[in-house]
């Protein structure tokens, strides 16, 4: 019998995007039965969602970030009775109609139970949103990833990515106290450690909205630290790595992480940048911080 697959989405006003999203995937050659999607916006998406029959359309009046949206949202789609589940960000967009069947194929091809595709710059369809280390150095070259061809283990959550219904069982769904930036990161420890068989595959991709201006490089190619450009988005980013960094004991990132942005911001003599990541950092490290979006300080 052909797999049931339901799309796992979540949006927060981009209304004009969330369409784009939706038309694309039902544009898709593989049938995708259910789109369960998670909005948590100011101004809800209602009408957008109601011209295609097959979305599930669940209203959140709590801002519930991009972590709590994906696990609403993937819960729904498990409960759907789907055998995979295809995560999508309002702001992605299928790079073309075969993705979700080219998933599908290398999946079976590979006994995968996730498999996440490319992730492209809109309008740069050669440069990746999010990079990749290979051979130790930082890169944002989707032909260099091309070459390589698959990467077992490692994938950019949760744009695109298909993953089996199980695996919601094996490792749990993404952990809504991380809010943004870092669940996927999270998720990701969750596979390895739960030994999921998972892995990015290059002959496909989604678009996204890319963070090149983010990535600093500190002490040449090798050495790199993340500087989100908005405070909210720096406070969950700082504090959710120190929280994972405490959480599965990684040393490794807690070297990298002190000296990085240590170095970072005293090259640029940036105190109140530097105590501003201290704090929140800190604050993970110690398991604190954790509230709703209207109690967060940041």
């Amino acid at each position: 019998m052909p797999m049931r697959v339901a799309v796992a989405a979540v949006t927060f006003d981009r209304h004009k995007e969330l369409a784009v999203l939706l038309d694309s995937i039902n544009a898709q050659s593989a049938t995708v039965d259910t789109i369960c999607l998670v909005d948590s916006g100011t101004n809800p998406a209602r009408d957008i969602a109601e011209r295609h029959p097959n979305v599930d359309y669940v209203r959140s009046e709590a801002n519930l970030g991009g972590a709590g949206g994906f696990a609403l949202a993937a819960l729904k789609a498990v409960a759907s009775g789907a055998d995979w589940i295809w995560m999508m960000d309002d702001d992605a967009e299928p790079g073309d109609p075969e993705c979700l069947a080219t998933l599908l194929r290398e999946a079976e091809s590979r006994n995968l139970e996730a498999v996440v595709p490319l992730v492209v710059a809109p309008g740069h369809p050669d440069r990746l949103s999010f990079f990749f280390r290979i051979d130790g150095k930082v890169t944002h070259d989707r032909s260099e990833l091309e070459r390589v061809g698959f990467l077992p283990d490692d994938g950019h959550f949760f744009n695109g990515a298909l993953i089996r219904s199980d695996v919601f069982f094996k490792v749990g769904l993404p952990d809504i106290r991380l809010f943004i930036r870092g669940d996927e990161v999270d998720f990701t420890i969750r596979l390895r450690k739960a030994g999921i068989r998972f892995g990015t595959v290059t002959t496909t991709a989604v678009t996204h909205p890319h963070a090149f201006t983010e990535t600093k490089h500190v002490f040449g190619a090798r050495w790199h630290v993340i500087v989100p450009e908005s405070a909210f988005k720096r406070y969950y980013y700082y504090r959710n790595r120190g929280y994972l960094i405490r959480r599965y004991f990684r040393v490794r990132s807690l070297v990298a992480d002190v000296g990085g942005y240590l170095g970072y911001f005293l090259q640029r003599r940036d105190l109140p940048g530097l105590v501003s990541w201290a704090r929140s950092f800190t604050t993970g490290l110690r398991a604190k911080g954790f509230a709703p979006l209207e109690d967060q300080k940041f």
